[in-house]
């Protein structure tokens, strides 16, 4: 069967490298000792996996060690904070690994991998020796290539266990015949963002439709109170659970935090108790808001991701894409649901498909006799059987993006619109897409402008006197431009700008009627080193 075939598949491969062994457990290494003993299974720990650091991330490249590559497209990020493990599974290296789930650690890099990610319950799988994120939410997670196998390794895990205070029995049974009429709610169209991603949302919108087919009724939902708890989960109480799991390392040897991490919790210092307890109480008020939907469904189903994100795109906003990573996935620990992210039909473009099944705490049999029922019948869009990248050849990474596309118009931005900058949302909120960094030609000074938040700069052209001034250029949809433009405000609008490389593509410039009481900081060279030096 399917399953023999990609063990088959995965003992020959080690066995042409000379290095035949079981296959059995990759381990993520933040779960210490071996969860193998739990349960009745038995398994091989093959090795531990690298991961986002103290599993602070959804991409997977926020760690001091090598990236591990995504396994179906080098170009994006594996995913993360559990990378490793998603990648080594989705090679066929091993049926099954752990991972853990606080923000999504274990459905986001099953989505980017073309692999299943089992989030179960919360408490079902013992924490005992796992290095702690946020302990309230800290869930361990399951990948694998199929269903089947992930919903056993579940099984063979779960276990009750006294000396964990946050474990409890729960409930899994052997799947079953899927009840008739299952409800299962989706985003409703106000509250569906995909960040300006069409290949993703007709992805799912095609998934959506299969599931209609399969025999399930869909009902649209407004998520705004599901996304609003998903913010919080960095914000507040649940930050100074991150660093109360850090505190000590971060006291001693602040340095030894990879950049961004640090960056993420060490503002956590500055929060009180009654910052906690305020946001205790805004979750529960929140959790009120979303018991009608909940109650008017058997299940959820959401995008796994609502975009995908390249390495590149991290490299330049280390902090925008990962967030958005996390708009679908956010918000399910801190409501206590289970989940299972499952493999669809590849996007047009040929990347990873895959959409999240989500339920009641104890409902984990539920989502897999969905995954392996209705949805395994109906197969095109929604088999969930994928088997990561076990067939396929990664293709040679795509040298990086420095046009735009068919249907879209190059904007250089000098300020408060670049990656990681207050106004970049207004280009990411449009489907803008980053191209390169680049200087203009010698031909402009910079401009800080009076007045702000946001502090903003002003491009002016001169005929002799000018310098090269640090760029991005970002690529929108054409019909995005008006609305963009629109929201300009006088003394900036767009113009032509000469760039360094030969291209001129649409970009900010200031009148020069605006310069009174602006400050010449031309010598900086670029915003970024203006915003640096103001910083101390």
């Amino acid at each position: 069967d399917r399953v023999a075939r990609h063990r088959m598949r995965g003992a020959r491969a080690d066995e042409a490298r000379g290095e035949l062994f079981e296959i059995g457990l990759a381990h993520d290494e933040r779960a210490g000792r071996a969860q193998a003993r739990h349960g009745d299974g038995v398994a091989l720990v093959v090795g531990k996996t690298n991961l986002d650091q103290f599993a602070t991330g959804l991409v997977g490249t926020r760690t001091p060690h090598p990236v591990p590559r995504n396994a179906v497209d080098p170009a994006l990020v594996p995913g993360g904070s559990s990378s490793g493990s998603a990648v080594a599974v989705a090679h066929g290296l091993v049926a099954f690994s752990l991972g853990t789930d606080t923000a999504g650690s274990g459905r986001v890099p099953a989505a980017l991998n073309n692999i299943v990610g089992l989030k179960p319950s919360l408490g079902a799988i013992s924490a005992t020796g796992l290095v702690p994120a946020c302990r309230t939410l800290d869930t361990i997670s399951v990948f694998a290539l199929t269903a089947e196998d992930a919903y056993d390794a579940l099984r063979a895990a779960a276990a009750y266990d006294a000396a964990d205070p946050y474990s409890r029995p729960v409930p899994l049974p052997p799947p079953g015949a899927c009840p008739a009429g299952l409800r299962v709610g989706i985003p409703g169209a106000g509250s569906l963002p995909f960040f300006g991603d069409r290949v993703q949302e007709a992805s799912f919108r095609a998934s959506v439709a299969a599931l209609a087919e399969a025999g399930l009724q869909v009902v649209e939902l407004d998520f705004a109170p599901f996304h609003a708890i998903a913010e919080m989960l960095y914000e507040g109480a649940w930050v100074a659970e991150r660093h109360a799991a850090v505190e000590e390392i971060l006291t001693r040897s602040p340095e030894a935090l990879y950049p961004v991490t640090r960056r993420i919790i060490a503002p956590s210092t500055g929060l009180s108790a009654t910052d906690a307890f305020r946001g205790f109480y805004r979750l529960e008020a929140l959790k009120r808001a979303v018991e009608p939907a909940l109650a008017a469904v058997d299940l959820l189903c959401v995008p796994s991701v609502p975009t995908l994100c390249s390495l590149a795109e991290i490299e330049t906003d280390p902090v925008g894409p990962n967030s958005r990573l996390g708009t679908y996935t956010n918000f399910v620990n801190l409501l206590g649901l289970s989940g299972l992210a499952l493999p669809t039909a590849p996007r047009a473009d040929g990347r990873p498909g895959s959409v999240t099944l989500l339920a009641g705490a104890g409902q984990d049999a539920l989502l897999a006799s969905i995954a392996l029922g209705p949805m395994r019948r109906a197969g095109g869009a929604l088999d969930p059987g994928r088997l990561g990248a076990t067939a396929h050849v990664p293709p040679a990474p795509p040298a990086p993006a420095t046009g735009p596309l068919p249907g879209e118009i190059e904007i250089a931005v000098c300020g408060a619109h670049m990656a990681g900058l207050p106004l970049n949302g207004e280009l990411a909120c449009r489907g803008g897409r980053f191209l390169r960094a680049v200087e203009t030609a010698p031909l402009y000074r910079l401009y800080a402008l009076p007045g702000g938040p946001p502090l903003r700069p002003g491009l002016v052209r001169f005929e002799t006197g000018g310098a090269a001034i640090g760029v991005e250029v970002w690529a929108l949809p054409a019909e995005a431009v008006g609305p963009f433009l629109a929201g300009i405000p006088s003394p900036l609008g767009l113009g032509t700008l000469q760039l360094a490389d030969g291209t001129a593509p649409k970009g900010f410039l200031c009148e020069q009627a605006a310069l009174a009481g602006a400050e010449d900081v031309t010598p900086f060279g670029c915003w970024r080193a203006v915003l640096a030096a103001r910083a101390g």
